[in-house]
């Protein structure tokens, strides 16, 4: 096999004499699964994605990406779908291709290592729903940690894909931690697992096109399985990346359907399909096929989710990135978070704090979940930490990382953080050193029980068993127990149209429907008044069409006094009407006040949901001993107790979710 581009054919006629490529570059199709989870916040639809299916079935990708990541998580938690059904519903209209998902290994799709009974039951129903391909990862690259799930693949008769989370220490490939042995090391500890294809997963967007050459070069000829390149366009490398390791020979490389594509997305499939025509790499697709599947996408179906979009800039490419190594996902949250915290103006100083922190806790990559858990802890930092004193709020996931609950992290972890993080850590303060999931109690048995009125199969046990608090509202939504909130319902075009109507109204003055009317020639009687209406001045024209006003008296009046700035009343401002609804953020009811006389409040330090609350009203508890959980950014927070006393009003439940600064209990001393 030449490891080159070679063109077959320079006269080839597209549409008749078009060349059979000697060795096509196969393509795994993300659209459906990162696509929208990187540029619209997962909240894509199963719906939304029937229109295409068909037609994408039909284009020859090596396999379809449609599961796994976050949309486990997206689906249940705010858009009302079962996540099993979305497996089984385009399976029927997409029955040729194979089809992907996205399994961090003993994470699975969540936040944190699960028991290996978890882990095998999640595995054997994700392959009898419909999965083909299983990517497995792990984001310390710990392969110890794809012992349970590897089983249950190979069981499953289906196609285990090793992953590689590519990171780096230094601004191209290299250093004395991400270097090319550092990553032929694990290429070779993938295929001794039995990988039966081996994936280099570019998450931020690293990879320069001239570290990707080199390192397939190096990893054709250190494995055998076929090799795979995921990198996200973030930093606007990944087409030229994607163009030299064709060169060195990849064999699968990811892309997006273009209206999904670039940004903090993929690379689009359509120029790599014509760059690569009638070379002896050409993919063989069908670019009229693929012009076709994308008209359906812009006019169907991208409108609906247009309001997603992270932000307004100009630039696609986020060249930052190449600074501060954070994931778009990411770097996403961390503005959301600190936007909700009125900390927007920090984001420097998190950016200053993130590459701190990712030391300390030991180079680790960063990758769901680990970026979340450097990126909370660098906002808590940043917000919380006083004078010399640093790590004063930590996150119950960096005090498992350091445990050893994920893995083995790269290089050790900083041990006066390990030492701090692990103090009074309930599992005990010496870290672990064998596979994470030996210290973990089986949990399916558990789950089955605490779930068992609201459970009907083992589908519905696993997604309580992965998120108790969120999916067990959503079984509440699934089956009429709870009414589904307007937010989690879907989007229609015909609201789109609404919507985009009202806007061209408000851009016109023309908010409300009124019959025009010629403006008629004004008289002497005209008389100007200023007018002041809640703050705000105009200056108001009015004509007496009867003549000018008959005075009969005149009364005097005390004069007006101007309010100080204590007495000054604040109107609310009056929502304008062609501002579209809101439709990702969770509407919560407004909670009534608290009595804090003769106690001290515990105050929400941020905005997130409570999900655990360990002491109940009439407890006495200790100073700093933990009182609540509050998952913020989906990492765990506990609050712990600001007196010693007794609690006398817990103003909240599991589920509920907070702003910042609202009391959550009351403890009297």
């Amino acid at each position: 096999m030449s490891s080159d581009i070679s063109v077959e054919n320079t006269k080839m006629d597209y549409n008749k004499d078009r060349p059979k490529a000697k060795n096509p570059v196969k393509v795994m199709d993300l659209t459906l699964r990162d696509g929208h989870q990187s540029l619209f916040a997962t909240r894509g639809r199963t719906e939304d994605m029937i229109p295409v299916a068909e037609l994408m079935d039909e284009v020859g990708f090596w396999a379809l990406e449609t599961w796994g990541g976050a949309t486990f998580d997206a689906m249940h938690r705010f858009l009302n779908e079962d996540p099993w059904e979305r497996i089984r519903t385009l399976k029927k209209y997409a029955p040729k291709t194979p089809f992907s998902m996205l399994l961090r290994a003993q994470n699975l799709v969540g936040y944190r290592n699960y028991a290996d009974d978890v882990a095998e039951a999640f595995v054997e129903r994700a392959a009898a729903n419909g999965m083909d391909v299983f990517r497995t990862f792990d984001a310390l690259n710990d392969y110890r940690n794809f012992e349970t799930v590897v089983k249950g693949i190979k069981k499953a008769g289906k196609h285990f894909q090793g992953c590689i989370c590519y990171s780096m220490t230094e601004p191209r490939m290299g250093g004395d931690v991400y270097n090319l042995d550092y990553y032929v090391s694990k290429a070779k500890k993938l295929e001794a697992m039995g990988a039966d294809s081996i994936c280099v997963k570019d998450m931020a967007g690293l990879m320069a096109p001239y570290d990707a050459f080199p390192l397939f070069k190096a990893l054709k000829q250190a494995v055998k399985p076929p090799l795979h390149l995921h990198s996200h366009f973030t930093s606007g490398m990944a087409p030229m990346t994607h163009l030299k390791a064709i060169e060195a020979g990849v064999d699968i490389v990811d892309t997006c359907m273009s209206p999904y594509a670039y940004r903090t997305s993929h690379p689009a499939v359509e120029p790599m399909v014509m760059a690569l025509l009638g070379t002896n790499r050409d993919t063989g697709f069908d670019i009229n096929l693929l012009a076709k599947i994308n008209e359906i996408f812009e006019k169907e179906i991208v409108p609906k989710y247009r309001h997603l979009l992270a932000d307004n800039k100009m630039s696609i490419i986020d060249i930052n990135v190449l600074l501060h190594q954070t994931p778009g996902g990411m770097l996403s949250n961390l503005v959301n978070q600190l936007r909700e915290m009125d900390a927007l103006d920090k984001i420097d100083k998190v950016y200053a704090e993130l590459p701190r922190v990712r030391k300390d806790l030991g180079q680790i990559p960063l990758v769901t979940p680990t970026s979340q858990i450097v990126g909370t802890q660098t906002v808590n930092n940043v917000l919380f930490d006083e004078g010399d004193e640093r790590y004063k709020m930590i996150t119950g996931q960096v005090k498992d990382l350091c445990y050893g609950l994920y893995g083995k992290t790269a290089v050790p972890i900083n041990p006066e953080v390990q030492q701090k993080a692990l103090k009074g850590y309930p599992r005990g303060e010496e870290p672990i050193t064998c596979r994470p999931a030996e210290v973990l109690e089986p949990e399916l048995d558990k789950a089955k029980e605490e779930i068992k009125d609201l459970a009907k199969d083992i589908d519905d046990v696993l997604i309580y068993a992965l998120y108790p608090v969120t999916g067990k509202k959503f079984l509440k939504w699934k089956y009429g127990l709870e009414p589904v909130p307007p937010e989690a319902k879907p989007r229609t075009m015909d609201d789109v149209k609404a919507e985009q109507e009202l806007l061209a109204m408000a851009k016109a003055g023309k908010l409300v429907a009124k019959k025009e009317k010629p403006v008629p020639v004004m008289g002497e009687n005209l008389r100007k008044f200023n007018v002041l209406v809640d703050g705000e001045y105009f200056e108001v024209e009015v004509e007496d069409t009867g003549g000018p006003p008959n005075i009969s008296y005149a009364r005097e009046t005390a004069p007006r006094q101007s309010a100080s700035p204590r007495q000054a009343r604040v109107s609310p401002p009056v929502p304008s009407p062609a501002k579209p609804a809101e439709t990702s953020a969770v509407k919560e009811p407004a909670k009534a006040a608290v009595d804090v006389s003769g106690g001290t409040p515990l105050i929400a330090p941020m905005p997130g949901m409570i999900v655990g609350i360990d002491k109940k009203e009439g407890d006495t508890v200790n100073e700093g001993e933990t009182v609540l959980i509050l998952e913020a950014m989906k990492m765990e927070n506990a609050l712990p107790a600001p007196i010693s006393g007794t609690i006398t009003k817990i103003n909240l439940g599991v589920g509920d979710h907070v702003a910042k600064n609202d009391i959550l209990c009351v403890i009297s001393p």
